[in-house]
């Protein structure tokens, strides 16, 4: 029986983007043991994954951490996070191993020269790519989420106007340059003219208030088609993706729930500011549609993110043409 080990410390949406690894290992190799080592505040989003038979945590100490992996004798490591703590493991644990490759460089040339010599690959390809040794393959199929059944929220528990069809908009994200400005949040809820309920963390909630404030009441009139609910702050992880599973379309920024609602084939409209798709993490394997400014000289400004506009003027997020919503076809 194979022992095989994934590492991926971090973050939400990138671990989900790991999961058809985990299922194409469990289901390909003949009686495979799959274990996965994250970071313990991401162990929710693994443990219910009925294709991982044991999840180790990355505490404050390393050494402890290896130990512990050392005691299982795995027989290959597949690294899909590939940085000085996994190489460390990797080194430490003497297993035969491979990384998926992170394309620093060609990441780099983009964000600081505009040279694109990023490959068109998704990035879900170059983690199974990792994977190959083993004699796994690309089984077609998209991400996965598993849901507990205690954290699924019942529509009937929504605001009257939310459980007859609603969408849900994702308004957070790590990086202020990766999040929309309130008033353009507020500008595409008004052309969307749907119920919608805003989903984000604790931190997203006075955001969401102000929003949902501009609305008015969440009640349904025939007068007022676009209706708000602020969930942000009332919901798990685990509850927002039920509440993602359970919308007729999502909108997103460049975050975790984006890759959420991919791995339920949600129609996505995916919001691009400071990064941009050709890094290789848009939505997987389902309808989408992009919002973001091309052609600006200054666009992508980094590969993750910023706290403030580098330039001041903000414009790969104020300048977004909204109503290309309405003329894009979706993508794939």
């Amino acid at each position: 029986m194979p022992k095989i080990l994934i590492l991926r410390f971090s973050s939400i949406g990138d671990i989900v983007l790991t999961t058809p690894v985990v299922r194409c290992i469990k289901q390909q190799v003949p009686d495979a043991e799959l274990h996965y080592c994250t970071k313990q505040a991401f162990r929710g989003i693994l443990e219910p994954n009925p294709y991982i038979d044991k999840v180790h945590t990355l505490g404050e100490n390393l050494s402890e951490l290896v130990q512990q992996l050392k005691a299982e004798n795995f027989d290959f490591v597949v690294d899909l996070h590939n940085n000085l703590r996994t190489t460390i493991i990797k080194t430490r644990l003497g297993r035969p191993s491979k990384s998926f490759d992170k394309l620093n460089l060609e990441k780099w040339l983009m964000v600081n020269l505009k040279v694109n010599r990023l490959p068109d690959v998704h990035i879900v390809q170059r983690y199974l790519a990792a994977a190959a040794p083993l004699g796994i393959h690309d089984d077609g199929q998209g991400l996965d989420y598993f849901i507990p059944a205690d954290a699924e929220v019942a529509v009937d528990s929504l605001p009257a106007g939310f459980q007859n069809g609603y969408v849900a908009f994702a308004i957070g994200a790590q990086h202020y340059t990766k999040r929309l400005p309130v008033k353009r949040i507020i500008e595409l809820c008004a052309q969307l003219q749907q119920p919608i309920i805003l989903l984000g963390g604790k931190e997203d909630a006075i955001v969401g208030e102000e929003i949902a404030a501009h609305f008015g009441q969440t009640t349904f009139s025939n007068q007022q088609s676009t209706i708000i609910y602020n969930a942000c702050g009332k919901y798990s992880l685990a509850g927002s993706a039920s509440i993602v599973r359970q919308a007729q379309q999502v909108v997103s920024h460049d975050t975790g729930l984006m890759h959420i609602a991919a791995a339920f084939q949600k129609d996505i409209i995916s919001v691009w500011g400071n990064t941009i798709p050709e890094f290789g993490m848009y939505p997987f394997r389902t309808r989408y549609k992009v919002l973001e400014v091309n052609g600006l000289p200054c666009r992508p400004c980094s590969k993750i993110g910023y706290s403030k506009c580098p330039r001041g003027h903000f414009k790969c997020m104020n300048d977004i043409d909204f109503s290309a919503i309405e003329r894009q076809p979706y993508k794939v």
